[in-house]
């Protein structure tokens, strides 16, 4: 079988990651950068050796890219997505699948309609930290699991990022910007989240970048930049969830705690490290954690391989939606007050084997 043809539309600053790492895949044939600034889509495809760059409408128009890899701002999420299924293109996309529950629906429906595939990050959860966990967790090393404990609490990225405007408005805050990596680990722990329980808070009204050609100056919050939550599983398992940018203590920690120990989980975030098992004070194990550590990117390479053998992807569309669901979900019940039930559900796949590596041709000669 061929390589896959790929397309990315966007040539920000998380596009370099994506092409270092695709770039390097061998069932992947990475064709084409395009952008709005057609200028840095042509420095980004000559940086990386991709042979074509240019407009959006030029890089649909390529009847050999068969995914298109969307780097677009959450705002355009959907409406590029949609495009590239018009075209008749699969699509990966970055984090979030989208802004609210009806345009995911569409861009799904849309792609079901087409037979396509809408595969969305995050793809940390294929990366070696989170599949041993997985498989450790099915191993039954800590007995059957029952509660996890997630915290991600940082002061904010302001004052290192030159643009954090959209970090702090519709589609971003810590809630949809780093949560999709914990809700979706998650999810890959202990299945569809059933019933949210939150509240939310705001610390400012504004804030000030910090770094960069507009250092000092002042930007609306428009969403949530604390925000707590309860996760009731249909497995009868739950999760309790803080996803601040408030606290001047930046931690991350990620628990599950069974029937037989607790293990401590590698930040979702990344893509690789050590797992941690406390069976007691003193019985406390460090497991080196086996799979890939290829970044991001990595999930376009699973989907490529899942499409020529006619297989769900693991990263799909209805893992993210189910995932934005769970995200709305959390703010609709901070909101009212009240316990709110998530309608969407997704069927897991199982864990990736654990020799799996994208570097390694699977599908292509």
């Amino acid at each position: 079988m061929s390589r896959v043809g790929v397309g990315v539309i966007g040539a920000g600053t998380i596009s370099t990651e994506y092409l270092t790492n695709l770039t390097t895949f061998p069932d992947l044939d990475v064709r084409f950068v395009a952008d709005i600034d057609t200028d840095r889509a042509a420095a980004q495809a000559q940086a990386f050796g991709v042979a074509a760059s240019g407009t959006v409408e030029d890089l649909l128009a390529d009847d050999d890219i068969e995914i298109v890899v969307n780097l677009t701002i959450p705002a355009v999420h959907v409406d590029v997505a949609l495009q590239a299924i018009a075209a008749g293109k699969h699509v990966w996309s970055e984090k979030p699948f989208a802004l609210d529950r009806e345009s995911g629906r569409t861009l799904l429906d849309a792609a079901r309609a087409a037979g396509k595939r809408v595969a969305t990050a995050p793809d940390t959860f294929l990366g070696a930290g989170i599949q041993s966990a997985r498989r450790l967790l099915e191993s039954g090393a800590i007995g059957a699991p029952l509660t996890a404990l997630t915290l991600m609490q940082s002061p904010g990225p302001e004052s290192w990022h030159p643009n954090p405007d959209f970090l702090f408005q519709d589609g971003a805050g810590p809630l949809f910007d780093i949560g999709p990596y914990y809700i979706t680990t998650l999810v890959q722990l202990f299945g569809p989240v059933a019933r949210v329980t939150a509240s939310a808070s705001k610390a400012r009204a504004t804030r000030t970048i910090g770094s960069g050609p507009r250092a000092g100056e002042s930007f609306d919050v428009t969403v949530p930049t604390h925000v707590a939550a309860m996760y009731e599983f249909e497995s009868g398992q739950t999760a309790q969830s803080i996803f601040s940018f408030d606290s001047k203590l930046g931690r991350t920690q990620f628990e599950v705690a069974g029937v037989d120990g607790t293990l401590v989980v590698p930040d979702p975030n990344t893509f690789e490290g050590d797992l941690v098992v406390h069976r007691g004070r003193d019985d406390i194990d460090t497991i080196p954690s086996t799979g890939t550590t290829t970044s991001r990117g990595t999930g376009v390479a699973e989907l490529a391989q899942a499409i020529r053998e006619e297989r769900t992807e693991r990263a799909s569309g209805e893992q993210a939606f189910h995932v934005l669901d769970v995200m709305v979900s959390t703010i609709e019940a901070s909101e009212s007050g009240m316990p709110v039930t998530v309608e969407s559900t997704v069927e897991l796949q199982p864990a990736l084997p654990e020799g799996w590596d994208p570097r390694r041709a699977a599908v292509s000669q």
